[in-house]
């Protein structure tokens, strides 16, 4: 198998206009990558520090604790149901995981993966990576005859927060059953809709009580503020699951001990993600009024952490006309040909510089 070329990594592109916001004389507003700025729960700290003395190697599929705690809260936050803990699978984050998901589960030369019309860059690269082919694609009509391998869904999405119904969700996964298409659905920002409520692929209302052929990939780096503990796991299919499992324990791809017991509290923690939650509603509004105030028009974002923008030109247009303004953001483009006009406005900064953000575009 030969490892197609891959894209440049889009975030390098940005370094001349953030200087240029950096130069404000009031400093930046960073509203570009979307990184947590809140600091991580009390608890939590607690919990890494509980086992930091255990000196041996962590197990590849985690603490059986963590595994169950992760069914209970997916239950209890999400109404999935049919989960056995054995069917999860922690991960060093949830990038990792999207980025060797298809080759982990033996993709490659001939095969294709299907993504969102606009994406978060790693799917695209995890395809790469495994040397299959790549679709653009938010419907099944699109796919006319074809029969890719696998399917990436992404509610809410990042980054245009756009979240999809029961009804689309049930009928791609009724689709793929049919053909033997594995989907894979990024639910990272499940806890965090806004004017819809997310629905996981786990759900009964969309797997109809069976679970094969799915597979969904979950981060405690929004709703625990996590991303620098790197915490993620995937859940679904047991089989697949198992396949997952026996590769990495290969390949040495284990979360830390000290992770897994983070991530028991930050599951079991249901008030200080609805605190995390708040914080971010709050930034929202401020924001969302502030881009409408002046001229932007907010398309989707229903849900998730970014507010999905446009002027009505071209993307590096309004980059730079914010940054102009001491505020960084990311160009749609760095998402697909279909983002050419749009920026993604993030909600992860202080109360205080999303407060300057909005002063900055009121003045």
């Amino acid at each position: 198998m030969t490892t197609r070329p891959l894209p440049d990594f889009p975030w390098d592109s940005l370094a001349e206009v953030k200087a240029r916001a950096q130069a404000h004389p009031g400093g930046i507003v960073d509203l570009s990558v979307g990184t947590p700025v809140d600091p991580v729960p009390a608890g939590i700290r607690d919990a890494l520090a509980s086992v930091s003395e255990i000196p041996g190697y962590p197990a590849t599929h985690g603490t059986p604790a963590l595994r169950t705690t992760a069914v209970g809260s997916l239950g209890r936050r999400y109404g999935v149901e049919g989960l056995e803990p054995d069917a999860v699978l922690p991960t060093i984050g949830s990038k990792e995981a999207v980025a060797w998901l298809p080759r982990l589960l033996g993709l490659g030369q001939g095969d294709t993966v299907v993504i969102p019309e606009l994406a978060y860059p790693t799917y695209e690269v995890g395809a790469l990576l495994a040397g299959a082919d790549v679709i653009r694609a938010d419907g099944l009509t699109q796919l006319g005859p074809q029969r890719p391998a696998m399917i990436w869904l992404n509610s809410p999405s990042n980054p245009t927060g756009k979240v999809l119904g029961v009804e689309h969700l049930r009928k791609v996964v009724e689709w793929a059953r049919e053909r033997d298409v594995i989907v894979a659905s990024d639910e990272c920002y499940l806890s965090l809709g806004w004017d819809a409520e997310p629905v996981s692929v786990l759900h009964p209302s969309v797997h109809g009580g069976r679970l094969d052929g799915l597979l969904a990939v979950h981060s405690l780096s929004k709703s625990a503020n996590l991303a620098s503990y790197r915490a993620g796991f995937i859940a679904g299919d047991p089989k697949l699951v198992k396949q997952l499992l026996e590769l990495r324990k290969h390949a040495g791809m284990i979360v830390p001990r000290p992770v897994q017991e983070a991530m028991v509290a930050g599951l079991t923690d249901d008030e200080a993600v609805a605190a995390q939650r708040e914080r971010y509603l709050r930034r929202r509004l401020v924001l969302r009024k502030a881009l409408q105030d002046n001229g932007f028009e907010i398309s989707h974002s229903e849900a998730g952490l970014y507010l999905w923008s446009t002027r009505g030109e071209p993307a590096l247009d309004t980059v730079a006309w914010l940054a102009e303004r001491g505020i960084l953001v990311a160009p749609g483009t760095f998402y697909g040909p279909a983002g050419g006009n749009h920026v993604r406005v993030a909600l992860t900064a202080t109360d205080e510089r999303i407060d300057a953000a909005a002063e900055r575009l009121n003045s």
